[in-house]
């Protein structure tokens, strides 16, 4: 299966105004990408099926990348666990049913590192996915995701659809969530540090033990590796993006404290869930391929305090 890449393509950006959809729209303009299709969600509702395939019909893309996708933090992915399967399976069934129907050159699908099991060996590799039970927090949500890679598997094999799926690990970055009630864990420490600095609080409250690994990829990172495989890999198999490294969330909660300059105590309360006890991609596979990330952690997290710090 062949693929030339050409900054005269029409590209399709589904979930434009998201962290993710938004870097991607960065990474294409800086590689001359000038014909790039987005449409808000008043515009279009990738939950209707038929305004998504009228807007294939009329719109002609060349390449999609699929980042549009309900998302949130472990309370959220808990309290709406039907929303967060019904919403991602239908957003994606859609665009990627239309964008074989319109014959679309090339679709690249953002997974997410959850679709692997909750006790999956580490680091994880992608030949892990299936082979036990999912982390229950986030399991809607993770079959959602495992949905959508087995669509795009699916269609390769059986239309010969050039469609790849790639698996980001924890995001964060420009564009990113800080409410309280939904946002993931290191917008959500940025911000309680942040205003517990501001506040002159005595301490900042941890949900969970502190225990649990977890892995941090800017959003720029993961941008230029799914511009690099868009134009690349045109394999079947879905590849881990990430780091290749981890730390606790105790040692990320010490490092946004010092990136804020909050000096007062971390106070864990292990009553609140603490998911996955550890979350590491093997990322072999795309450093083969010749992406490496680039961005360090606390190097992204100074950098996006500066730009967030003003508007808590």
């Amino acid at each position: 299966m062949t693929f030339q890449p050409n900054p005269e393509h029409k590209v399709f950006v589904a979930g434009h105004r998201g962290m993710v959809g938004s870097a991607i729209v960065r990474a294409l303009q800086a590689k001359g990408y000038r014909r790039i299709v987005t449409r808000t969600r008043d515009e279009l509702d990738l939950l209707d099926q038929q305004a998504v395939r009228r807007f294939f019909e009329v719109e002609q893309v060349d390449l999609v990348y699929l980042a549009a996708a309900k998302v949130g933090g472990i309370h959220a992915n808990n309290t709406y666990r039907a929303q967060f399967l019904y919403e991602n399976l239908v957003m994606e069934a859609n665009i990627i049913h239309a964008a074989h129907e319109e014959r679309v050159q090339k679709l690249l699908f953002l997974g997410s590192s959850c679709i692997y099991p909750k006790h999956a060996e580490q680091p994880m590799r992608e030949d892990a996915l299936l082979t036990g039970p999912l982390e229950p927090t986030n399991e809607p949500y993770a079959i959602a995701k495992i949905a959508g890679i087995k669509l795009c598997e699916t269609y390769r094999e059986q239309y010969g659809d050039n469609f790849i799926s790639v698996m980001p690990t924890n995001l964060y970055g420009p564009g990113d969530n800080y409410d309280l009630k939904n946002s993931h864990v290191l917008p959500a420490l940025l911000r309680k540090m942040h205003t517990a600095k501001v506040e002159g609080a005595a301490g900042v409250e941890v949900w969970g033990s502190g225990r649990p690994k977890r892995e941090f990829l800017h959003v720029d990172d993961l941008a230029a590796a799914c511009v690099h495989l868009m134009d690349t890999y045109n394999e079947a198999g879905w590849l881990n993006i990430g780091t290749g490294e981890d730390l606790s969330i105790r040692e990320l909660a010490e490092l946004i404290a010092e990136v804020v300059g909050y000096e007062g105590a971390l106070k864990f309360n292990p009553s609140m869930p603490d998911g996955t006890p550890r979350k590491l991609l093997d990322v072999s596979r795309v450093h083969a391929l010749g992406w490496k990330a680039a961005i360090g952690l606390r190097e992204g997290i100074e950098s996006v305090y500066e730009t967030v710090r003003d508007t808590f």
